[in-house]
């Protein structure tokens, strides 16, 4: 295709910011924030299933998760967002961006409800039940990535793209943070309402019967933003590069635009040309040589992001409970000990979380993709170090404000850093045809080391001195080799980050090389050119 062929696509990558850019922001990024309050709010919750559903009379500790059933609740939904990207990637690319959007909202919004409702007549019985509901939620889930991402990516101006895709990524902070508030709202109005002794006074009445309404309010309300956003999705045209470069159908796709754009653009006569070397798919040599080590790199730097990410995200209130922030549970009560581990978790999400995405945001665009993950990493692993190797130290009751601090500052140069350009990245590089498919590759590797991050770090952290491991896990290698460990998944995250190209203020076609060749073409006398 030449550069100059598609009047429509020239028009999108010079178009001035306007409305529909920040309407595409709040509509794909809703979504994200209802990811974001899906995935992360069960780790609020995990603490007050076990004191409900896993508390043995006498105990001198409140109930908490077996390590299988916590693996479970933890894990099942990020297997269930791992198959949901690669399915809904692939199928993004066969029937169209806008098509599969609705489908993955509405799978959100039902499975967001039902793990609410999760019922049963055992305490195995109901967490059965809640563990097949987030499957289906990750699974909903999964398809947002690579859709939104693509999305976002195909109607933005190739000035300011950067900041538009890592816009819709940010909204994955507020869910994070909202997902604290609603809890410290919800468990703390249980808690006036329902006052209730600590554990060590009273065992049984530590955890008042309305407890139980606690957590699936919690979990049901991540349906809310996402089914308001439902009709505005429907109402979205498919992107001009799917409709020009997929469908053939470059007429349409500059009618579409033009009432989006709120400018005229010519319905000009088709002129998008097949060669055999621009029409190669995903399991060709051509691929391979083209895109090969591209796909290696989105694919390995996200999967080592996440295996950090998720396991600092997921157990951030057991590390703070291990360095005495958040008190012993036999000192609190089921609904006090929801609140402490909300208000933790909401002060790291203000702190470090939130502006974290958005500086990605600010910056993305002045100093590029590359220079943001290659820095995110580095900072990481610093600051992880930092936390392992003197890790006795932070564990002493004043240093435990240092501890939080270097913690969260981890966090904030993983969201100003590669939990952001991973997310970008792929959206940009891949020819139209395979951009979902690769998209949702990506993140598909991603969510297999958020699963590897979500059990391994559950065993892992548990202390060397079996007196010291939680009821039910064996002795892993304490939290501070753990610290360490993912400091050395943070530095291989920075190896593999010499595999990702830039794309900064380049046009999508001259990234995926939907473009090369074009003077060959253009010349040639017997280039074919495809009708409507």
């Amino acid at each position: 295709m030449a550069k100059d062929q598609l009047q429509v696509l020239n028009a999108l990558d010079v178009a001035k910011t306007q409305l529909y850019h920040f309407t595409a922001i709040v509509i794909a990024g809703m979504g994200f924030f209802t990811d974001a309050y899906d995935l992360f709010c069960i780790s609020l919750v995990t603490k007050l299933l076990g004191r409900i559903y896993y508390h043995h009379e006498g105990d001198n500790k409140p109930g908490i998760l077996p390590p299988g059933i916590s693996a479970a609740v933890n894990g099942v939904a990020f297997v269930g967002t791992l198959s949901g990207q690669l399915f809904f990637g692939w199928l993004g690319d066969k029937m169209g961006r806008k098509r599969v959007y609705g489908m993955t909202l509405m799978i959100m919004v039902i499975c967001s409800i039902a793990s609410g409702l999760s019922f049963g007549k055992t305490s195995s019985g109901v967490i059965a039940t809640l563990c097949f509901f987030r499957f289906w939620l990750g699974f909903g889930i999964g398809g947002d990535y690579p859709l939104s991402a693509t999305i976002m990516s195909e109607y933005a101006n190739k000035k300011t793209r950067g900041a538009f895709i890592s816009a819709v990524f940010a909204m994955q902070g507020f869910g994070i943070l909202t997902g604290g508030i609603v809890a410290l709202v919800v468990s703390g109005s249980f808690k006036n309402a329902y006052p209730a002794p600590i554990y060590s006074v009273n065992n049984e009445g530590s955890t008042p019967p309305e407890a139980d309404f606690v957590w699936r309010i919690i979990l049901m309300f991540g349906a809310i933003p996402a089914l308001l956003t439902y009709y505005w999705r429907m109402k979205m045209p498919e992107t001009a590069r799917y409709t020009a470069l997929v469908a053939k159908n470059a007429t349409k796709a500059a009618s579409d635009m033009s009432k989006v754009l709120n400018v005229e653009i010519e319905a000009e006569k088709e002129k998008i040309v097949e060669t055999q070397g621009n029409s190669f798919g995903l399991f060709t040599k051509e691929f391979l040589h083209r895109h090969g080590l591209h796909l290696l790199g989105t694919t390995s730097t996200w999967f080592l992001l996440d295996i950090a990410f998720y396991s600092q995200n997921l157990f951030q209130k057991d590390i703070f409970s291990k360095i005495g922030w958040i008190p012993h549970p036999e000192t609190m009560n089921a609904l006090d000990e929801v609140f402490k581990i909300a208000k933790a978790q909401t002060l790291i999400a203000l702190c470090s979380t939130v502006p974290g995405y958005w500086f990605t945001v600010a910056f993305i665009d002045r100093m590029g993709r590359f220079a943001i993950q290659l820095m995110g990493f580095f900072f990481m692993t610093v600051f992880m170090f930092a936390l392992a190797i003197p890790y006795n130290h932070w564990t002493k009751k004043e240093n435990r404000i240092g501890f939080v601090i270097m913690y969260s500052l981890t966090f904030f140069f993983a969201n100003f850093g590669p939990n952001a350009t991973t997310f970008v990245v792929p959206a940009e590089i891949f020819p139209a045809r395979l951009r979902s498919t690769c998209h949702g590759i990506s993140a598909a590797a991603g969510k297999a080391g958020a699963i590897v991050g979500a059990f391994g770090f559950l065993y892992a952290a548990q202390s060397t001195d079996p007196s010291k491991v939680d009821t039910g896990y064996p002795t892993g290698i304490g939290v501070k080799n753990a610290l360490i460990v993912l400091g050395c998944v943070n530095f291989l995250g920075m190896l593999f980050t010499l595999l990702v190209p830039e794309s900064k203020g380049r046009s999508l076609e001259e990234m995926s090389k939907e473009n090369e060749g074009e003077e060959e073409i253009t010349k040639g006398e017997n280039a074919q050119t495809i009708p409507v």
